[in-house]
């Protein structure tokens, strides 16, 4: 029982260790996301160098669903190290300043590039490819966006679904599919 106690407690602390701190512009700051010039062009050629995916996260001050997922769902090891494992991330602030240069060559402040991609609320997260053809902006060429917050199963299956490429797949499992499936594996005990 008490070892039991005692690594149930070194998890806790892992995981508090592990949990976001607030910066400076009122957003969640985590180990795996990047400072960067927010030139979407570059960013994406310096996820594909390391091997990554590019990942836009948009957040705000005060935003009690991003607090959610960086309290509850990011700290988990199985989903914060799978994330700064496999994607190269960039913060975006809903109502922000920064210039952030679009795939198209469009710069705009980050509130200005939100209402361009019809990004409404936090947090929205947008999964893009490797690829993005010349003229297309972020949103057109997301193969996935995750907008809200939702539990440890949920976001783990969104993430593992675009860095599998399960959406350029032609066996008819498209997300919710793929999802209902890991939710079965899971509840069924042959989950790994």
């Amino acid at each position: 029982m008490r070892v039991w106690i005692a690594a149930a407690c070194a998890l806790l602390m892992g995981w508090s260790v592990q949990a976001a701190e607030l910066g400076d512009d009122g957003l969640h700051k985590t180990d795996w996301m990047r400072d960067t010039f927010k030139d979407l062009r570059e960013d994406l050629d310096e996820a594909n160098a390391e091997g990554k995916r590019l990942v836009l996260f948009f957040e705000q001050r005060g935003c009690i669903y991003c607090t959610k997922m960086h309290k509850d769902i990011f700290p988990r090891p199985e989903i914060g190290q799978y994330i700064e494992d496999n994607y190269f991330v960039v913060q975006l602030n809903l109502y922000g300043d920064v210039e952030v240069t679009d795939f198209d060559g469009e710069s705009l402040p980050e509130k200005d590039m939100a209402r361009k991609w019809g990004v409404l609320f936090t947090p929205t997260i947008l999964f893009l490819p490797e690829e993005v053809p010349e003229g297309r902006t972020a949103q057109q060429s997301a193969v996935a966006v995750m907008p809200g917050a939702f539990g440890a199963g949920t976001t783990l299956d969104m993430f593992t679904w675009v860095n599998e490429k399960r959406y350029e797949l032609d066996n008819g499992e498209d997300f919710q599919r793929y999802h209902a499936r890991r939710i079965q594996e899971r509840n069924n005990g042959s989950f790994d």
